[in-house]
């Protein structure tokens, strides 16, 4: 279904490509300047733009710090055994704008080097892309471990000479796995004081006979009340803010 969905959507796309092109005058051209550079046409800059936008979701995933912050979320709500508090719309919120914290100094160059000077046609449109990838390669090289990139580039069978030869097919899966170590990593640090609670009430109603009485019913109001002591979500935005490395520094 998804894929006759963006076949469907390809050729709606299309279709209007099609209708304003002049009659013998190809669609999709590319142009050659004085100097000799070539650039594609507007109409491909607009295929290239419209087929970006579909996959924002799933750059946002792989490219930004949002896999690590909703991981973590996820595992704190398990953590407090809260079920569905706070809802899934809820974490995926407090995802996207912690993201949108955290990658601001990217997305600052990105804009200054790359979409600036291509809107003030300072810049063809090719040349802006590879600018533009430049911020964003950068950061996620600095989040990904050594040990996963030299992993994916072995299967690639690819040499890696310097961190900035790095093709993003093999960048993108490294540091999504680097990602989940990451999230992983302080999902057990976040687990570790709930579960001493839950250990705590287990064999206090053990000790007391009342085996029948579910011991996560009596230890949540405590989980919520330490977490609310220590000022647990400051902590934890603090926490994954500063724990994404941009420019040589933390957040």
């Amino acid at each position: 279904m998804r894929a006759l969905q963006a076949i469907v959507s390809l050729a709606l796309l299309f279709l209007p490509l099609w209708a304003v092109a002049e009659p013998g005058v190809p669609a999709f051209t590319v142009e050659t300047d004085a100097a000799g550079n070539q650039d594609y046409t507007l109409t491909i800059q607009i295929l290239l733009l419209m087929t970006g936008l579909t996959l924002l979701p799933a750059a946002l995933i792989a490219m930004t710090s949002f896999l690590r912050i909703i991981v973590v979320l996820a595992l704190l709500r398990q953590a407090l055994g809260t079920m569905q508090t706070p809802s899934s719309q809820v974490l995926i919120g407090l995802a996207l704008f912690l993201t949108l914290f955290i990658m601001s100094p990217v997305l600052d160059k990105i804009y200054d080097t790359a979409v600036s000077p291509y809107l003030e046609e300072q810049l063809p449109f090719k040349e802006a892309v590879e600018l533009g990838s430049v911020p964003i390669h950068q950061f996620m090289i600095q989040q990904t471990r050594a040990d996963d990139l030299g992993m994916f580039a072995e299967m690639a069978d690819i040499q890696l000479t310097d961190p900035e030869s790095v093709p993003f097919k093999v960048l993108i899966p490294a540091y999504m796995t680097s990602e989940l170590k990451t999230a992983f990593q302080i999902g057990f640090l976040i687990f570790i004081p709930f579960l001493i609670i839950d250990l705590v009430v287990a064999t206090l109603l053990m000790s007391m006979g009342m085996m029948m009485l579910s011991p996560m019913i009596i230890s949540l109001p405590f989980k919520i009340m330490l977490f609310v002591l220590i000022d647990g979500w400051a902590l934890i935005m603090g926490t994954l803010a500063n724990s994404f490395v941009v420019s040589g520094g933390s957040i």
